[in-house]
């Protein structure tokens, strides 16, 4: 027997020979993929369409109102039953699944696992175009074993090696061939040998045969489990697959692939292919490696297969799944469209975030010779009296009290029980409305996807003709969700459609949480728009920036998205996994330092910050920064805004008091000032408006610095003050505008200037008119009622001549009574 007739000779003749009992692969029904591709234009997509435009859509953002629901009318339920009905007689379920069929009861075979076990081998290529790599490659697989440790210490695993000098497998020995294949270690129980062993990978001096390190895989697997935990038992390859396998004796290198990937199926086994491509890979075998994708893609096609493509050592730590998580629906029943039409669907989880590991207490007070001492702490609670120290408190006379205003108000748990929203378990949907009406910010925690019930044709068929008729409107459905009986909280989201290019995948929804009224934080900003063009980019500012954001695209044209979320690992949790294995065998090891491949997923890289030097030195210029000197650690700036929209420059004190006013709001004082004094009345303002022990000292500290004004106003000579109290009514109108008080900043700026004509004192009108102080506008703060125009109109420079005088009092007074709601 050659070599090259080895594949098939293993998969027709050995592979047949171990499984009498041999299962059939059921292909996916014909009618369903013809049916999945005329639903576009069938009746029950148009029966979905006019569901659609049947329903409410009163949903404009995230506050709605469920009396906006209509109804929908019996006639209406059953046309569009009666739609989705003739669209999905004769079709056939595209989850069909494998079963075998058998009489009596199955014995359980001493090698089958438990249900949430895994059974892996590695298979991993050490061929001599995978030496640059095999260092990011025995960091991945160690990150596995690691894990597995963890999670799930009762898997089993394996290696097998390709592209070795040397040949050590089984079916080299029974029926010839396979060679450069090395089964490093036989399928068992992870330990902490592992890692170690996939820390210093042999390095291999010939070109490996991936598919007949496949097959050595696939051999080790059966040998071990037969027909035995299925859906449980897995290869993982990773290799470049730069190098050309052999050719068959008898038929094609793609009939190879199907009949592997036939029998694959069979046994109930899956795979997953991490391909490492680098640059200089694509320069020097092009072709083998577009043929090799192809043989992928058949084993993609064919079987339980899952192939990725990386560029980095970045993505291929995250390339290869390290931790099995079985699929757990969180809701399995109806999806109610009405009382009379409901959908069968199961939810999963689409992405939930990996916690940090907990991490338990600890003794080491167990006598040393027990060897069954868990060390864990176990922790008691008392509870005692105020009056009597030494007297516990049992559980029966304890009772939870919750504060409202100054009393506390005792609630037993029955009560606490009883007061619970406690709502059926369901998912309803209230109605549709436009994809823009769902703001990205709307969305809460994690994702989740809705799937049709498997095998249900009716609800495979029903759902994808509302995703597609969704999709085609643009809509998104509103739904209310309770996951499980008893559920304490009711959620309301949104169904986004996601339909499938695939003909053999079902179209699904992704769903997400969106917000309640009282989930949502409006902050209010001012407005770039209304700065001065002085304070806005130039052309050449923008042109700078342009360049820096194009630099540091993470997806370039022509080239692979560098950290893409799927490929991506928590650094976090990869260093503590890291250090967790060094600790075990080290106790008093150090923290080592952050790995380098890590680092670049938390730092910018650096050589591509040095190739573009003269992009980030070009910024730098563009932008230049200088040192505040009255910046201190504890304040928090406020962006400077000058109140009207003029360009042309303040003068020298303008902006000392604009400086003065918005230097710094401390909201950690370390002095508790209650009123405003004389000597720095600004800063005094300042720290009872950062004072967060009672809302009182926001309302005080607006009224004092009013007073501190009219003071300094009414006791000027000849205007010595007036500086003084410009200074401080900056700093009032800015503390205003942050604090979402511009009512009480207008009324006065209107009453101060009233006073000031009253007593003679228009010289300091014209002294703010000088300095542009006006009143604060909506675009300022949506508090205000005040538009900008208004504002602009409000101070008029006066002119010097007497003959002026009372048409301009007159203007002011017009203005000041259209503010005040006068004529």
């Amino acid at each position: 027997m050659t070599t090259a007739t080895t594949h098939l000779h293993f998969t027709a003749c050995s592979l047949s020979s171990r499984l009498p009992n041999s299962t059939t692969v059921e292909p996916l029904s014909s009618d369903l993929s013809s049916s999945l591709k005329r639903r576009r234009t069938s009746l029950a997509l148009k029966g979905a369409k006019e569901l659609i435009e049947g329903l409410p859509k009163k949903f404009e953002g995230i506050f709605w109102n469920n009396t906006h629901l209509k109804q929908i009318s019996i006639s209406e339920i059953r046309f569009v039953n009666s739609k989705i009905q003739t669209s999905i007689n004769g079709s056939s379920s595209c989850f069909e699944k494998l079963s075998t069929k058998g009489a009596g009861r199955r014995t359980k075979q001493p090698s089958e696992m438990a249900r949430n076990k895994e059974a892996v081998v590695l298979v991993i290529d050490v061929g001599p175009s995978m030496h640059s790599v095999l260092p990011e490659v025995e960091k991945v697989c160690s990150l596995l074993i690691q894990k597995k440790l963890i999670f799930s210490r009762y898997d089993e695993v394996g290696f097998v090696l390709f592209g070795t000098s040397d040949t050590k497998n089984e079916l080299t020995e029974e029926v010839g061939g396979y060679e450069h294949v090395t089964v490093l270690r036989n399928i068992k129980v992870v330990d902490e040998d592992l890692v170690d062993a996939l820390q210093n990978l042999p390095r291999g001096s010939v070109p490996g045969d991936f598919l007949d390190a496949i097959v050595v895989g696939m051999d080790m697997l059966i040998k071990k489990f037969g027909q035995t935990n299925k859906g449980k038992k897995r290869l993982c390859l990773i290799t470049n697959a730069a190098t050309p396998i052999k050719d068959p004796f008898e038929g094609t290198k793609e009939d190879q692939v199907n009949t592997i990937a036939t029998q694959m199926t069979a046994q109930g086994m899956k795979m997953d292919c991490v391909i490492v491509r680098m640059k200089q890979d694509w320069e020097t075998n092009r072709r083998v490696m577009e043929e090799n994708d192809f043989l992928m893609s058949v084993f993609s096609n064919k079987s339980s297969s899952k192939v990725v493509y990386v560029e980095s050592p970045t993505s291929l730590l995250g390339a290869l799944r390290t931790r099995n998580i079985s699929p757990v629906t969180i809701y399995r029943g109806d999806f109610d469209i009405s009382t009379q039409l409901k959908i069968k669907v199961w939810v999963y989880k689409k992405t939930s975030e990996e916690k940090f590991p907990t991490l338990k207490k600890y003794s080491d007070k167990a006598p040393p010779t027990d060897k069954f001492a868990t060390h864990e702490i176990k922790v008691d609670y008392e509870y005692k009296s105020i009056e009597d120290p030494n007297k516990v408190v049992p559980p029966e006379e304890r009772i939870k009290g919750f504060r409202y205003g100054p009393q506390v108000v005792p609630i037993s748990p029955a009560e606490l029980e009883a007061v619970k929203f406690k709502p059926e378990k369901s998912v309803k949907l209230l109605g549709f409305t436009d994809a823009s009406n769902i703001m990205r910010h709307y969305y809460l925690k994690d994702v989740n996807i809705f799937i049709a019930e498997p095998g249900n044709k009716k609800a495979i068929l029903a759902l994808s003709a509302l995703a597609r008729a969704m999709k085609d409107m643009n809509k998104v459905a509103i739904v209310r969700c309770v996951w499980r009986q008893g559920q304490g909280n009711v959620v309301v989201g949104v169904l986004t459609p996601n339909v499938s290019d695939n003909d053999n995948t079902p179209d699904s929804f992704y769903f997400n949480i969106l917000p309640f009224a009282e989930d949502v934080r409006e902050f209010q900003f001012p407005s770039f728009s209304n700065l001065p063009s002085s304070m806005q980019p130039n052309e050449k500012q923008q042109d700078a920036a342009d360049k820096l954001v194009q630099m540091l695209d993470l997806a370039p044209p022509g080239k692979q998205e560098v950290l893409p979320p799927n490929f991506t690992p928590n650094p976090v949790l990869e260093r503590y996994y890291r250090y967790l294995d060094l600790k075990s065998k080290h106790p008093d090891a150090a923290v080592p330092p952050l790995d380098e491949t890590l680092q670049k997923i938390t730092e910018p890289d650096v050589e591509l910050l040095s190739r573009n030097k003269s992009i980030l030195e070009e910024f730098r210029r563009s932008f230049e920064l200088k040192d505040n000197p009255k910046l201190k650690k504890s304040t928090r700036r406020i962006i400077k805004e000058r109140p009207s929209g003029s360009d042309e420059e303040r003068d020298e004190f303008d902006k000392d008091a604009h400086a003065k006013a918005i230097d710094s709001i401390e909201y950690s004082s370390k002095t508790n000032v209650e009123k405003i004094g004389d000597v720095n009345p600004v800063k005094d303002f300042e720290e009872m408006m950062s004072r967060r022990d009672d809302p009182k000292w926001i309302n005080k500290a607006i009224q004092d610095m009013k007073n501190r004004i009219f003071d300094l106003v009414e006791n000027s000579c000849e205007g010595d003050t007036f500086p003084k109290a410009l200074q401080c009514l900056v700093a009032l109108r800015k503390g205003c505008i942050l604090e979402q008080e511009p009512k009480q900043f207008n009324d006065f700026l209107c009453h101060l200037c009233k006073f000031c004509q009253e007593k003679d004192l228009r010289s300091f009108c014209e002294y703010l008119t000088s300095h542009e102080i006006t009143l604060i506008t909506k675009t300022e703060a949506p508090d205000s009622d005040i538009p900008e125009h208004v504002s602009r109109s409000f101070m008029v420079k006066p002119e010097l001549d007497s003959q002026n005088v009372k048409s301009e009092a007159k203007a002011e007074n017009d203005i000041m009574s259209i503010y005040l709601g006068g004529k």
